[in-house]
């Protein structure tokens, strides 16, 4: 047993440092397609960015859906939209150095992933995902996106700027990364399936537990990156907006293929848990002018707590 635990966790990791590194190939190529505008970093940060760095669980999404494993799709979404806003969101500062914070766009977007978490505990309380389930999920995600940019006042382009002449190679190397996500989703998936056999745990658990952690990897590179270049709101934009998307879009886009049957009382636990943290991880840095060491131990100590919580409701 302790062999098969080992080979299987070894293979899940694998799978999932394929989607880290992959996902962050697209980033970066992606990030040169888009540069050269005058959109706010922030925005860049909560749409582009995020939507680059969240590859793995949405990849893992549509992969656990498609293959009837709804509770990995759950698990893993609504663990990584908790795992960002608190473990990796507290690192950050622990990391990178502090810096300061837009408070009221991080109370915005906070409150945004919020309400979508508790919406997806009332989708979710009958058992099941259907296709109509996860519109309304991805339907939240684009107008909570719009709402939250529409009012942003136009910045300084990003330090970064693509040569027009080079943009079918960025196109082709984002192609490329993302085939190497949904291949290291799909094993990472396989992999995490015979893992909660062999240890006879729920599926959804050990998404929520360890693969949402594996996946949120790329937030902790890419914002420690970004922080440590001064581009704080990129970073912010990154970690808040991935959290949003993995509430709304993550959770939604394989279901909307593919649609899954839950295993209620868990993930209604999971999603209420998870909203309670992060809305009070959002109340610290609104009331904050600066992400320092203080408030990072902070979120690192509610990223434990809800792992305490989630592991005694069970």
């Amino acid at each position: 047993m302790i062999s098969e635990i080992l080979l299987w966790t070894a293979v899940m990791a694998t799978g999932f440092l394929v989607t880290v590194y992959a996902s962050r190939y697209s980033v970066s190529h992606v990030t040169e397609l888009a540069s050269g505008t005058k959109i706010p970093p922030f925005i860049i940060g909560i749409t582009l960015v995020a939507l680059g760095t969240d590859l793995p669980e949405i990849a893992n999404s549509i992969v656990a859906s498609f293959m009837g494993r709804g509770d990995i799709n759950v698990g893993d979404s609504i663990g990584s939209a908790t795992v960002q806003s608190t473990l990796i969101l507290g690192l950050l500062p622990l990391v990178a150095g502090s810096f300061p914070i837009a408070r009221g766009r991080v109370a915005k977007l906070g409150a945004a992933t919020v309400g979508a978490l508790l919406l997806g505990a009332a989708l979710m309380a009958d058992g099941e995902l259907s296709r109509f389930d996860a519109a309304i999920l991805i339907g939240s995600w684009i107008l909570g996106t719009v709402v939250v940019a529409r009012d942003m006042p136009r910045e300084a382009q990003p330090e970064t700027k693509a040569k027009r002449e080079k943009a079918l190679k960025h196109l082709w190397a984002t192609i490329g990364g993302l085939l190497l996500v949904g291949l290291g989703a799909i094993t990472a998936i396989q992999a995490l399936t015979r893992l909660a056999e062999v240890l006879e745990f729920p599926e959804y658990l050990v998404a929520f537990l360890l693969a949402s952690v594996g996946t949120s990897l790329p937030e902790l590179m890419v914002s420690v990156t970004a922080v440590k270049r001064g581009q704080w709101d990129l970073a912010m934009g990154n970690i808040l907006g991935a959290s949003f998307i993995d509430s709304t879009l993550s959770l939604g886009a394989g279901p909307l293929l593919f649609p899954i049957a839950v295993t209620a009382d868990l993930a209604v636990t999971g999603s209420i848990i998870a909203a309670a943290a992060i809305g009070f991880v959002m109340l610290i840095l609104s009331i904050k002018r600066r992400h320092d060491w203080l408030s990072g131990v902070t979120l690192v100590g509610v990223f434990l707590l809800v792992y305490a919580l989630l592991l005694n409701s069970t």
